[in-house]
């Protein structure tokens, strides 16, 4: 570059090398007056992706590529000298189109044809920061579901035992009025837990092959109810659309969810659509967007034209206890169950908002291959008590007697054993007459998956029951989950246990 010069190197101008790699560079690069701050040359790259013509940009000044917030700080970092050192650093650039690109800048002190100057490398790192503020904010919600999910564990046992012992002695004459207290709060809490497992992707679902159209369709009475008169509602089904794979029940507890939040921010009443369509994610789609796989899926859309959101309550939105109404009127788990509903299901979920314009919710489940099950019959009534023998497997004492004074108040006959060693001498005892296994997932050891395969090899018309308050470790680690398998989730109640029991104890 004729006229170059670095300070204390000598003269750069009789090298016309120095000029190609300027010009042949595929990095924004030029040089600037570091009196005036004037652009004295720009290379291709530059032109390209700034957008100004070349004879634009030297009419122009460094400042007026910055976005006007950050002029002062530029300003003082040049009067600090830092622009000589070549040392890295991250700043803002506006393009032509109003654009602000996060840029990498590495910048040093020349002489320019005599005057003191500087030669800047820009490099943009929009994308680069995006996918690493992507990454960081995924491994958060991760490491807060495993919290979760661990939390919700705990808490299920002792729910199980402090339920389960106030139902038993609601049946003891003269038992205190205090327990409706003890069994209303054991109620709530297990709710709780349920929509933590939710959010931490730690409950157990049970999809099937469901019509989204079907289940949206035959929400429309339910929901002008709980919307109310004020909000104009309005149901758009997009033609034909797929099935998918999904837990009817939850898809129907997300599209309450969303409802419902969207009626608190149309306090002074408004609109909602609901709207299903068939879309085609492209990997143009998947690289700006990140969490969602390319190919087809059923788009579920949920708008409102509230009162919106700032950008970092958007960012905070699906935290568990994260909530903007005041004085206690949110758990903050609503939205977090919506995530971990639609994130176990394998779909993905974005939210689009601004202030007094309303909130979009877009919710992607990927289409499912198989037609649409057919719906299932009604409960049937079955009686709830019985006299077979039931060896219960769980290494909690607590929770393990309260199962066996629960069985055994129906009429069962109840072994019980802290790990999977004596659950299988108990069997080796009684080898005609155990009829069913119940089982916690989760024990030191020996799980209760191996356990059931192993006892079911010795004696093939032994019935299995699973039970477990970590669903995580039920679903995924473990595997047990399937159409044919049998689970009961923490806390039950000893209705819930005993019908649960007699149904798999009376199944073909």
């Amino acid at each position: 570059m004729t006229g170059i010069e670095e300070e204390s190197h000598g003269e750069l101008g009789s090298d016309a090398g120095y000029r190609m790699l300027f010009e042949a560079s595929p990095v924004p690069t030029w040089v600037y007056d570091a009196e005036t701050l004037q652009f004295l040359a720009v290379n291709d790259a530059a032109v390209r992706h700034y957008g100004w013509s070349r004879a634009e940009l030297l009419d122009m000044r460094i400042t007026e590529i910055r976005p006007e917030a950050d002029v002062k700080a530029l300003l003082e970092s040049i009067r600090a000298g830092s622009v000589g050192r070549w040392v890295p650093e991250v700043w803002q650039h506006r393009v032509r189109d109003g654009t602000v690109i996060d840029v990498e800048i590495t910048a040093g002190r020349i002489v320019w044809e005599g005057r003191d100057a500087a030669l800047v490398v820009a490099r943009d790192v929009t994308e680069r920061r995006r996918l690493q503020e992507r990454l960081a904010e995924a491994e958060k919600m991760e490491a807060v579901g495993r919290l979760a999910g661990g939390v919700a564990h705990d808490f299920n046992n002792l729910l199980t035992v402090i339920g389960g012992y106030a139902a038993i002695l609601r049946e003891t004459p003269g038992a205190s009025e205090a327990l409706d207290e003890i069994e209303h709060a054991a109620e709530q809490a297990g709710s709780l837990t349920r929509q933590l497992l939710a959010f931490s992707r730690r409950q157990v679902l049970h999809p099937t092959t469901v019509d989204v159209n079907e289940i949206v369709g035959g929400m429309g009475t339910m929901l002008e109810r709980i919307i109310g008169d004020d909000v104009k509602f309005a149901i758009e089904l997009g033609e034909g659309v797929a099935p998918v794979e999904a837990d009817r029940a939850q898809v129907e507890r997300v599209v309450l969810n969303l409802a419902a939040n969207a009626r608190d921010a149309m306090p002074n009443g408004g609109r909602l659509t609901i709207a299903t369509a068939n879309v085609e994610l492209d990997e143009s789609y998947v690289s700006t967007h990140g969490d969602v796989t390319p190919g087809p899926h059923v788009l579920l859309a949920i708008s409102d034209s509230g009162t919106g959101m700032s950008e970092e309550v958007r960012r905070r939105l699906f935290e568990p206890f994260f909530t903007t109404k005041a004085g206690g009127g949110g758990t903050g788990l609503g939205l977090a169950t919506v995530f971990g509903v639609v994130k176990q299901s394998g779909g993905s979920i974005f939210v689009y908002s601004e202030e007094g314009r309303g909130t979009t919710f877009k919710i992607y489940l990927p289409v499912s291959e198989r037609p649409v099950d057919p719906p299932q019959n009604g409960d049937r009534l079955i009686s709830e008590r019985g006299t077979e023998t039931v060896v219960v497997v769980e290494d909690d004492p607590s929770v393990r007697e309260l199962v066996r004074i629960m069985l055994g108040d129906c009429g069962y006959v109840v072994l019980t054993a802290a790990d999977a060693d004596a659950a299988v001498r108990l069997c080796a005892e009684h080898p005609e007459g155990v009829d069913l296994l119940l089982t916690d997932v989760v024990m030191p050891d020996v799980g209760g998956r191996v356990l059931a395969e192993r006892l079911t090899a010795l004696f093939p018309a032994l019935r299995v029951l699973f039970m477990s308050g970590y669903s995580d470790e039920a679903v995924f680690r473990h595997g047990i989950i399937r159409p044919d398998t049998a689970f009961i989730e923490k806390p039950f109640s000893q209705a819930a246990l005993a019908r649960k029991v007699r149904e798999v104890l009376d199944a073909r």
